[in-house]
C-alpha cells in the first residue's frame, strides 16, 4: 500500500502537513533552500515517497550561523532572564504534549516504527526532557572562591566563577529517534542560553521540522532554533567546519563521529559525540529467565535493533544456553512484523534500503563465518525494508557480525564457561554505550558492575531511560552526556572572576 493509498489512515494534522514540500528553518522565517532542491522523504514500509523536503547545503548553513549567531551575540536570548527562558521551554514542552498524537504519526510514518511506542516512549521522554531542562536556567550558578594568594599576603581579593553559555551550537541527529534526539540536542542548549544550528537525518527530518513549527507557535525569538535539513556531506559537514560555531554535538555513527572531531579541530570546537554500540547483555547463571529471557529480546528486537546501546552481543553459560536459545526463538518467531502505523506489529521496517542491504549483507555473513541460524534472516514481504527478527548462535569474537555494529535486529549469542572471564568477555570490544546484567544475587551486581567499561549498565532490564540519567559512552562509543544535569555541562563555559579590594 502506497502513501497515497494510505493518508485516508492519517489523521488531518499529519495529512496537512504532508500536503506539501518541507522547508528549512532560519532566522524565525520558513525558505525554500538556496539552491532551489529538495529530497524525498520515504515510507519504510512501502517505499513510497512521502513528500519532498528542501536539501539544505553550505549556503543555508552559513545563513542559519549568522541567524544563530546574531540572536546569541545581539539578540535576547544569551542575556534574557532565566525564569523568561524557563517559560519559552515549557511554552514548547506544552506544544509538543498538545500535538504528541501527531509527532507519534509522523515518526511512524518516517523512521517506520510503531507508532503506539513512539507515542509511549520517544515523544513523552522528548516532552519530558524538554520540560526537565526547563527547570534549569534558573539553577545554573557558579562559585565564591576563597583566596589566599601568597605572593601578596597584604592585599584582599575576592574570586568567584560564573557559567556562562558556550554560543552558537550545531546539533547533528541521527534517524533512529528523531523527535527524541532533537529534544536531547536542544534542551540542554536552550537552558544554557546557547543559540542552535539543527541538522535532523535526512532519512527522517520529519518530527524536527514539525517542532520548529512548535518553536515559532511558542514565540521563541528569531535566529534562537534554526533547522536545516540536507544532506551529512554537504549541510553538515558545512556546519562542522562554519567558523562562527563554537561547539558540535553528534549523536550517530562511530566512524562519522571520527570525521566530525577531524574537522572541527581546525576551529578548536567544543565537541560532544554520542556513538556507536556493540553492548553485550549478560545472563549469569542464577538469572530468573522469566524475566532474562524476553528482556534479552527486547534489548535487541526493540525498535528494530536500531538503538546504539542494543543489547547485540548476548553471553550465556553452557547450562543454560539451549533453554535460552528455545525461548528466544519463540520469542522472535511470536513477534508480529508489518507497518508501525498499525500499533499491533512490534516489528517494523528498517529505516531506509541502505540499512536493509547492511543489515542483510552482516546476516550473510555470520552465516558464512559458521554462526547457527536460529530463527529469522529473511526478508518479509516484498514492498519496504522488513527483516525477521534474527538469532545467531554460536557467535565468536572473530566473527564480523559480533565486532561490528549492525544496527538491525540481530542477536549474536556467545556461550561462557566461567563467571569470572564474563566482564572480560564483554570488555572486548571497541565500543562501551551501555551494557545488562541478569542476575538474582546482588553480590553478582556488585562484583560485576564496576568491571563493566560502559557508560549506562542495567540490571534485570535494558534500555531503561529517565531525563534524570545521564547517558553516553566509553571508548569508542564517544564522550560528553546526553540527559541528567551532566548534559548541561557541555554547553557552559566557567569563567574566573577575581577582584582585588
Amino acid at each position: 500500500m502506497t502513501i497515497a493509498e494510505n493518508t485516508e489512515n492519517l489523521s488531518e494534522k499529519v495529512r496537512d502537513f504532508i500536503s506539501s514540500p518541507r522547508k528549512i528553518l532560519i532566522n524565525g522565517q520558513w525558505s525554500d533552500a538556496a539552491s532551489g532542491k529538495t529530497f524525498d522523504t520515504i515510507d519504510p514500509a512501502t517505499g513510497e515517497v512521502i513528500v519532498k523536503v528542501a536539501e539544505g547545503d553550505s549556503v543555508d548553513i552559513d545563513r542559519a550561523v549568522k541567524a544563530a549567531r546574531a540572536a546569541f551575540d545581539d539578540g535576547p536570548w544569551s542575556g534574557m532572564n532565566p525564569t523568561t527562558r524557563e517559560r519559552y521551554m515549557h511554552r514548547l514542552a506544552d506544544l509538543m504534549e498538545e500535538n504528541a498524537d501527531t509527532l507519534a504519526e509522523l515518526e511512524a510514518l518516517d523512521n517506520g516504527k510503531n507508532v503506539a511506542v513512539a507515542r509511549a516512549v520517544d515523544i513523552q521522554i522528548a516532552i519530558d526532557f524538554i520540560r526537565y531542562m526547563a527547570g534549569w536556567p534558573t539553577k545554573i550558578t557558579g562559585d565564591i572562591l576563597p583566596m589566599s594568594v601568597p605572593y601578596a599576603p597584604d592585599a584582599k581579593f575576592m574570586g568567584y566563577t560564573l557559567k556562562e553559555p558556550v554560543g552558537v551550537v550545531g546539533q547533528i541527529i541521527p534517524w533512529n529517534f528523531p523527535a527524541l534526539m532533537c529534544s536531547w540536542k536542544l534542551g540542554p542548549a536552550l537552558a544554557a542560553g546557547c543559540t542552535v544550528v539543527l541538522k535532523p537525518a535526512e532519512e527522517t527530518p520529519l518530527t524536527a521540522l514539525y517542532i520548529g513549527e512548535l518553536i515559532c507557535q511558542a514565540g521563541f525569538p528569531e535566529g534562537v532554533v534554526n533547522i536545516v535539513p540536507g544532506y551529512g556531506h554537504t549541510a553538515g559537514a558545512a556546519l562542522t567546519v562554519h567558523e562562527q560555531v563554537d561547539k558540535i554535538s553528534f549523536t550517530g555513527s562511530t566512524e562519522v563521529g571520527k570525521l566530525i572531531v577531524k574537522a572541527a579541530a581546525d576551529t578548536m570546537k567544543n565537541v560532544t559525540m554520542e556513538l556507536g554500540g556493540k553492548s553485550p547483555a549478560i545472563i549469569l547463571p542464577d538469572a530468573d529467565l522469566e524475566i532474562a529471557i524476553p528482556g534479552a529480546a527486547s534489548a535487541i528486537f526493540f525498535n528494530q535493533g536500531q538503538v546504539c546501546c542494543a543489547g547485540s552481543r548476548l553471553f550465556v553459560p553452557d547450562s543454560l544456553y539451549d533453554q535460552v536459545i528455545e525461548g528466544l526463538a519463540e520469542v522472535a518467531n511470536s513477534m508480529k512484523i508489518g507497518s508501525g502505523l498499525n500499533p499491533e506489529n512490534m516489528v517494523n521496517p528498517l529505516v531506509s534500503q541502505v540499512q536493509f542491504d547492511r543489515v542483510m549483507g552482516y546476516i550473510k555473513s555470520g552465516c558464512a563465518e559458521g554462526a547457527d541460524l536460529i530463527a529469522g534472516g529473511n526478508r518479509r514481504g516484498d514492498k519496504g525494508y522488513f527483516i525477521e527478527p534474527t538469532i545467531l548462535g554460536n557467535t565468536n569474537r572473530e566473527m564480523k557480525v559480533v565486532r561490528e555494529e549492525i544496527f538491525g535486529p540481530v542477536v549474536c549469542v556467545q556461550r561462557y564457561h566461567d563467571i569470572d572471564e564474563v566482564a572480560s568477555l564483554a570488555n572486548d570490544t571497541i565500543y562501551g554505550l551501555g551494557a545488562s546484567i541478569w542476575t538474582r544475587d546482588v553480590g553478582n551486581i556488585i562484583n560485576i558492575v564496576p568491571k563493566i567499561r560502559a557508560g549506562s549498565v542495567w540490571v534485570n532490564c535494558h534500555n531503561i531511560l529517565d531525563v534524570v540519567m545521564p547517558f553516553g559512552g566509553y571508548k569508542q562509543s564517544g564522550f560528553g552526556k546526553d540527559m541528567g544535569k551532566e548534559a548541561l555541562a557541555a554547553y557552559l563555559e566557567t569563567k574566573s572572576v577575581c577582584i582585588m579590594a
